[in-house]
């Protein structure tokens, strides 16, 4: 069984035991999480939410915090002595897929 979650706004398709990284989310490494927001779920048969399957959800426990690479953007203009580097980490959270409730 699959299903397809919406957290922060972007949407992963996941399966049990499954170990992803999403955007940070808050809570403690160890605790558990509730995602209430599925979309689809699959398996023998698909159902589909309009927006979000009535009463399903996907329960995972919080791996670990941490801050991903730093991605540079750097702009140039060439012989106008002009440039501008800008840069960033992301926040993310680890989980593990621990189970999926059809609801």
């Amino acid at each position: 069984m699959f299903a397809v979650i919406r957290a922060s706004g972007k949407q992963y398709k996941v399966v049990q035991d499954e170990v992803l990284s999403i955007d940070r989310v808050a809570g403690d490494v160890g605790a558990k999480l509730t995602l209430a927001e599925v979309l689809v779920l699959g398996g023998d048969a698909i159902k589909t939410g309009a927006p979000l399957v009535a009463g399903a959800s996907v329960e995972a426990e919080i791996l670990e915090q941490g801050r991903g690479p730093k991605v540079v953007a750097f702009k140039k203009k060439r012989r106008k002595n002009t440039h501008r580097k800008r840069g960033g980490r992301a926040h993310f959270t680890k989980i593990k897929i621990t189970g999926i409730n059809a609801g």
